[in-house]
């Protein structure tokens, strides 16, 4: 059966006319505009009436199509008109990319919403004059090419992260063209390309060769100096009235483009054009029949919104017919092509014979559970093609089907499918929407129609985020001039950057740091593992100590004492729980498995490696202690759900804390929707309970009865016995005291605790660094999740104003927060004043909670969209039509309430606003400053972590073990700390004391006599320079060093011989290391090495060494040997040390 005769639908020969196709269900569509674009020679341009539906007819056009033909996307900027945001950077790289091809794509499909259509664009010469493209053996000029590349916006910066950015580095140039999903390296000689690669933005590393890239500009209009020009001039003229000392013109004409400027855009060109004038005279365009009522609604919101910011002095607005073409236009200038229109009413005319499927869910609590999809499958006549999202999906549908005996053949594409005789068949595409033919018979059902409905996101694929633990303390990342670091010799002195100095004729560089009284010390680059960051107070209030003095060595030996006793009482507790077995809970992988199908998204990457954790934890015998640190709203709780599953079909009890009333309820209501089809009995304790229904649960409890009880700290009275307590998970543990938490672990040392934060408070996240609980990092955000932008300012009406405005006009709610329940009346008159659309409510901890449970219903249910509330939202209900909050004197909060408040938002894929209004600064504590400059910092997804880390050193790390703050952390640092207290646990655990006074162990001294060091030529960046030191110095093995010299080739070039001699030097300091060996030194005619006080080397070889060549070796008092031989590279001196230690090793 040839595959065109699927379709072949009649298209319009005319403009005057549009043709109708109807009846067209499922994917049917996609089938009939594929089949077209198959049979035509010419451009399809199919207008959606939003987003989604774009999005799914490029993936099921892709399919049919089997990529035979061009399908261009152009997607929407996801801003509101007039806004002061600018689209994001991958979205305009996408929309350019499309432009530039657009002019060349004579046959295919391009895919648009109604409403992208209908805005202004520039020009096309100025996409299409400003591309140009790279290609290996090309010419590539430095400074011309540095000059055209920020002529068309690109911006010069050290290391590339994102669209439009470049760097140079010696020979090699990183650029991350407009356009493209990943950023190249290019590789000169001279002038000459000798390679292009792609590399990997997170680690910087290089990934596969290419032949050329296609370069297009940096923005949607040209922002050259003529440009600017020309945007002075028309501003000028179409604001006279505007002052000159606009904030907006004052920005662009010092070359700023400031966010929204987007909505400037007539003012840097002559005159704009449309996507229409990107198509050829032959295209056709389809539309839907919604198509002008989506186009009219688009246009009377723009115009609304211009009426009401047309106000604003600072941002004068041009009229939306500048910006927009109105519903009128669109169709005079749609009515120049011709047209299909995909209707539903039935009319004899080009109708499409496509029935709906039935419902053919496999339901795993039936007793057959495939009873539809059986039936349907022996009554069809024809072919049956499942769908299946990704090749794991395809082997786990393929797993599922197999018990009803449904075998299915694999095929690649779609036009397989068609000339292939056996049915059914199965294949791998992002499709959701099914089909159904009765001539030809075909059926295509898909992965979601089987399973029910099943939240599937398209994305791309991100990788696993979180970042490895040490790197957050021990990395010099974050160093800047005057930042205390810790010296472990030293003590703490402030860094003062880095210094070449000549020493008996050879350069080397060192690290300058200052101490007490102004001494300076010198620290080499190679001993950079002696140094870390001081992390424990503050900057300021961190001791600065004396050179020479006893003060450090005192401190460090007071800590060393605490470390020992900490170390001692942690292994008790322990040992303890590793010597008690736990409870080793097994899993029916069948039940555990539907469960987990169950979960209506799809995990993401970090989610799944928590999950899996997890599982493994529970299978073990030994008690688990873990926490998962996800940030608010990337998946813990399911993680918890499928804990709690494994505990309870073990027969175990689970016990959920949480700190507030409102949350037990909310966990309550997910629990039991999760565990709906399940013989799980949960209940919940907390004030909404009547005292007679508390007691009843009690003792169901004790019998055995209630497997899951989920309440605040009611569940940590006395009077509360458990039947088989098997896992207890406590959530927002921030917000819990250490008292409530030791009660569990006293209560059984066999439990398997589960711990959920966001941030985790300091003291936890120093047990998980110390290595004495499993950590877990949820920080890839679930997809559709943008950052959070957070503004800082004082109270300024007008802002307040626009951002309750901007939240409510696009449907959305407000969370305002104003921690003062005294004054929240006269707070909620103001907003009704400021912001009349707005339907305020009050909510705070003092009120009856039936009543305050209402209101926080009603908000869920979109009843009234501005919540006045205390701080008892920050664990509440999750609220995704929320998209904006308030927090009135944020100065007041802590890092961990502000983080969590900041979270309440941004659950959907709207782009989500925080304003923290605070006094003027020198109102503020210093403290709530540093808070409020880490929060800032922090604003991208998954930050929690970062946070938690600065509140540590904001606060200091809560002592290991109680209640009480430790002032030793204070003193030394926390770095440092820990490594003493790893220490202590690692001597204790092989049953040495810890030596209080033995030296720390600082490795030999290495000395050359030659240039080891990264030269300034090679990598001209000091902070860069300052890591790789860091990162070579710290490397623990020569695999550790072979994997850093193939990132630092990859990255900045071949390796000068300075480096390599600093590499080199590092391997000699591994293998002199375990020999217990202080200083290994070698200059042109010899040199010695120097025996540390407790060598541990092959004594027989070195004695036969001394005396079968005595003419090389002589000792030189008990703990020198001294060698003699003429050394004519440093090569050969790294040849001879290198065999002479290998000799030595015992």
């Amino acid at each position: 059966m040839p595959e065109n005769s699927i379709f072949s639908p009649d298209l319009p020969g005319n403009t005057q006319q549009p043709l109708f196709w109807t009846g067209l269900k499922g994917c049917a569509d996609s089938l009939a505009i594929a089949s077209a674009i198959k049979n035509e020679n010419r451009l399809f341009v199919i207008v959606t009436p939003d987003n989604q539906t774009a999005l799914r007819l490029e993936h099921e056009l892709a399919f049919f199509l089997n990529h035979e033909y061009p399908i261009l996307h152009f997607p929407d900027w996801e801003t509101l008109a007039y806004d002061v945001f600018s689209p994001l950077p991958d979205i305009i790289s996408e929309r350019l990319k499309t432009l530039a091809l657009l002019p060349d794509t004579k046959r295919g499909a391009l895919v648009v919403s109604s409403s992208t259509l209908m805005h202004r664009l520039a020009p096309r010469e100025h996409v299409l004059a400003h591309s140009f493209s790279i290609e290996v053996g090309g010419q590539f000029n430095m400074e011309l090419n540095r000059i055209k590349l920020e002529s068309v916006g690109y911006q010069c910066v050290s290391q590339v992260y994102q669209h439009a950015e470049f760097a140079v580095r010696g020979s090699i140039v990183d650029l991350f063209p407009m356009g493209s999903k990943l950023p190249y390296r290019i590789e000169l000689f001279d002038d000459d390309i000798e390679s292009i690669r792609t590399f990997d933005p997170e680690t910087q590393r290089s990934l596969d060769k290419i032949e050329q890239v296609q370069l297009f500009p940096a923005r949607e209009f040209p922002f050259t100096d003529d440009a600017i020009k020309h945007f002075r001039q028309a501003f000028r003229n179409q604001f006279p009235e505007v002052s000159a000392k606009n904030i907006l013109y004052l920005d662009v004409s010092k070359g700023i483009a400031p966010g929204g400027i987007e909505y400037y855009l007539p003012l840097f060109v002559d005159s704009t054009e449309t996507l229409f004038d990107y198509l050829p005279a032959t295209t056709a365009i389809v539309l839907s029949e919604t198509f002008k009522d989506s186009a009219v609604h688009f246009y009377n919101d723009a115009e609304e919104r211009f009426q009401q910011r047309k106000y604003d002095v600072d941002r004068p607005l041009l009229e939306p017919e500048k910006l927009f073409l109105s519903a009128d236009e669109l169709e005079q200038k749609v009515d120049g092509f011709s047209r299909v229109v995909l209707s539903t009413q039935n009319t004899a005319e080009n109708s499409f014979d496509c029935q709906l499927l039935p419902d053919l869910t496999i339901d795993a609590r039936l007793k057959e559970p495939a009873k539809q999809l059986l039936n349907f499958l022996q009554n069809f006549e024809g072919k049956v093609l499942f769908v299946a999202e990704t090749a794991g999906h395809r082997e786990g549908l393929i797993d599922k089907l197999k018990p009803f005996k449904i075998r299915l053949k694999q095929v690649k594409t779609w036009p397989d499918f068609i000339s292939e005789k056996s049915s059914p068949c199965i294949l791998v595409a992002p499709m959701d929407h099914g089909l159904l033919l009765e001539d030809p018979a075909i059926a295509i059902i898909t992965e979601s129609q089987l399973s029910g409905a099943k939240v599937q996101q398209r994305r791309r694929r991100r990788k696993s985020a979180a970042k490895e633990l040490e790197n957050v303390f021990n990395n010099l990342n974050e160093l800047t001039i005057g930042s205390p670091v810790v010296h472990q010799e030293h003590g703490v002195g402030r860094y003062m950057g880095l210094q070449t100095l000549e020493i008996g004729g050879i350069e080397s560089e060192f690290l300058t740091l200052s101490y007490a009284s102004d001494d300076k010390l010198y620290v080499p680059v190679s001993s950079l593992q002696l140094i870390g960051r001081y992390s424990g107070a503050s900057e300021e209030s961190a001791p600065l100590h004396k050179l020479g003095s006893d003060r450090w060595s005192k401190a460090k030996k007071k800590a060393m004492e605490r470390a020992r006793d900490v170390a001692a009482e942690l292994l008790d507790i322990h040992a303890k729980r590793a010597a008690k077995a736990g409870h080793a809970f097994s899993v029916e992988d069948g039940e555990y498995l539907s469960f987990s199908a169950a979960f209506p998204f799809e995990e993401t990457p970090d989610q799944q490696a928590a999950i899996d954790a997890l599982y493994q934890d529970m299978l073990n015998p030994q008690p688990m202690d873990r926490v998962i640190c996800g940030d608010v709203g990337f998946g813990k709780t399911e993680v918890a759900m499928r804990a709690a599953f494994i505990a309870v079909q073990s027969g175990k009890q689970v016990a959920v804390l949480v700190p507030t009333t409102l949350l037990a309820q909310q966990h309550y209501q997910n629990f039991r929707d999760r565990f709906a089809d399940w013989p799980v009995r949960i209940e919940v304790m907390s004030r909404f309970v009547t005292a007679k229904q508390q007691k009843t649960i009690i003792a169901e409890l004790e019998s055995g009865q209630v497997d899951i009880v989920i309440g605040t700290h009611k569940l940590l009275s006395k009077e509360l016995k458990y039947n088989a307590l098997g896992l207890v998970i406590i959530d927002e543990e921030h917000r819990f005291g250490v008292r409530q938490k030791e009660h569990f672990k006293k209560m059984r040392h066999e439990l398997d605790l589960l711990t959920l934060t966001a941030t985790p408070i300091p003291r936890t996240l120093n047990m998980a660094m110390s290595g004495l609980r499993d950590i877990s990092i949820i920080a890839s955000p679930p997809p559709n999740r943008h950052p959070v932008k957070t503004f800082i300012s004082e109270w300024i009406d007008v802002q307040v104003q626009e951002a309750c405005q901007r939240e409510i006009k696009r449907g959305g709610q407000v969370f305002f927060l104003h921690n003062d329940v005294k004054s929240m009346d006269k707070m909620a008159r103001e907003l009704e004043a400021l912001v009349p659309e707005a339907r305020v409510k009050i909510a705070h901890g003092q009120m009856a909670e039936r009543e305050l449970e209402q209101i926080m219903l009603d908000f869920y249910h979109q009843r009234f969209n501005l919540l006045l509330s205390t701080t008892i939202i920050e664990s509440g209900i999750d609220v995704p039509s929320a998209n904006t909050i308030l927090i009135n004197r944020a100065d007041k909060l802590g890092l961990a309430q502000l983080h969590q408040l900041r979270g309440r938002v941004g659950r959907s894929h709207h782009r989500a606003y925080a304003y923290l209004i605070v006094p003027p600064k020198s109102l503020m504590s210093k403290d709530a400053l540093k808070r409020l400059d880490a929060i800032d910092a922090a604003g991208e997804l998954g930050a929690g972590f970062m946070l938690s880390s600065h509140d540590m050193e904001i606060r200091g790390a809560g002592e290991l073990l109680g209640d009480g703050q430790s002032g030793q952390i204070q003193e030394i640092g926390f770095t440092l700390y820990t490594e003493l207290l790893e220490r202590a646990v690692a001597a204790l655990k092989s049953g040495k004391q810890p030596e209080l006074d033995a030296p720390m162990e600082f490795g030999p001294e290495v000395d050359l006599q030659s240039q080891a060091l990264i030269p300034e030529d090679y990598l001209p960046d000091i902070h860069a320079r300052l890591v790789l030191y860091k990162r070579i110095a710290s490397a623990d093995t020569s695999d550790d060093l072979r994997a850093l010299k193939v990132e630092m080739i990859d990255r900045f070039g071949l390796l000068p011989d300075a480096v390599k001699t600093l590499f080199s030097v590092t391997e000699l300091k591994q293998l002199a290391t375990p020999l217990g060996i202080k200083k290994v030194e070698a200059h042109i005619a010899g040199g010695r090495i120097v025996l540390g006080s407790d060598p541990q080397i092959n004594t027989e070889q070195l004695i036969k060494l001394i005396q079968t060549q005595s003419q090389i070796y002589k000792l030189d008092g008990m703990d020198k040997l001294r060698f003699t031989q003429a050394f004519e590279t440093v090569d050969e001196k790294i040849e001879f040390l290198s065999s002479l230690l290998d000799i030595l090793t015992p």
